[in-house]
């Protein structure tokens, strides 16, 4: 399966899926106007992933900022990796942090309600 990596700006978050290296992360900012269309080929890639996922999967999301139309797709993709975690495979969600940030740490609250995928929560 290829690798996919996109480089973050200012306003496009940096994603890497790298099934062979077992490395999947989310990070930066999210700040798109049409995140549906930006974040398509990720949700097809992990569609593509849950056909044969590792044996474990870790997720880093480490976002210092998402606007509410990234938010709604961010949870698209959490619930894909769910569904991959209902058919017994072993997932978890590691969600970084800054301590002085409890938007980002509640955001993380409310997706981990949502989603049976365990959350480890990480203040860096």
């Amino acid at each position: 399966m290829e690798t996919k990596v996109i480089e973050g700006t200012e306003e496009i978050p940096r994603i890497v899926l790298d099934k062979k290296n077992n490395r999947f992360e989310f990070s930066g900012k999210s700040l798109l106007e049409d995140a549906r269309t930006f974040y398509h080929p990720i949700l097809d890639w992990v569609d593509r992933y849950s056909k044969e996922p590792n044996k474990k999967t870790e997720v880093i999301y480490k976002f210092n900022y998402f606007n509410t139309s990234s938010s709604k797709i961010l949870l698209d993709i959490l619930r894909k990796f769910n569904d991959i975690h209902e058919k017994g495979h072993d997932i978890q969600i590691h969600w970084y942090y800054t301590e002085d940030d409890e938007d980002m740490l509640e955001a993380g609250e409310i997706y981990a309600e949502k989603v049976k995928v365990p959350f480890k929560f990480i203040n860096y």
